[in-house]
């Protein structure tokens, strides 16, 4: 939730903001801080070019768990959710990150200590989590589908 409230900051956007909106906001920010604008060597250049990774990493994060873009990508999300099961999942601080048996993984944001261990020591893990984590947590897709050669 942190890295989402940091990108909304430096974008100085709310909960439901358009994708054309965002990307008016992110070629304005492109413009400020491209790292061209300034010399090089100077102290300004090497903060821009922070600054215009951070912008980029960003955007595209904030693209990802739009309304519209969920929206657009719920019927693969759900099959995802129904059919595939859970392969592997990881926990770090509020994200719980689960990979799914199709090669899918998705970020869920938000996840609490308890509800992860919950699900560990849940015998059925996949119902535990199609049942209190799938459609209750913002989620972004974090890797799509492994290809098969």
């Amino acid at each position: 939730m942190k890295r989402i409230n940091e990108y909304k900051k430096l974008f100085n956007v709310d909960q439901d903001t358009d994708l054309k909106k965002l990307k008016t906001t992110y070629r304005n920010l492109v413009k400020e801080w491209h790292p061209d604008k300034f010399q090089p060597g100077d102290d300004k250049a090497t903060e821009a070019e922070i600054k215009s990774r951070q912008i980029i990493d960003g955007y595209h994060f904030l693209v990802s768990i739009a309304p519209e873009t969920l929206a657009n990508n719920l019927e693969e999300y759900t099959d995802t959710t129904i059919k595939s099961g859970i392969a592997d999942f990881q926990h770090k601080g509020q994200l719980l990150e689960v990979t799914f048996l199709d090669g899918t993984s998705y970020e869920y944001f938000g996840v609490s200590k308890s509800v992860f261990t919950k699900l560990i020591n849940s015998d059925k893990q996949f119902r535990f989590a199609r049942r209190n984590i799938f459609n209750s947590y913002l989620y972004r897709k974090s890797r799509k589908a492994l290809q098969v050669a």
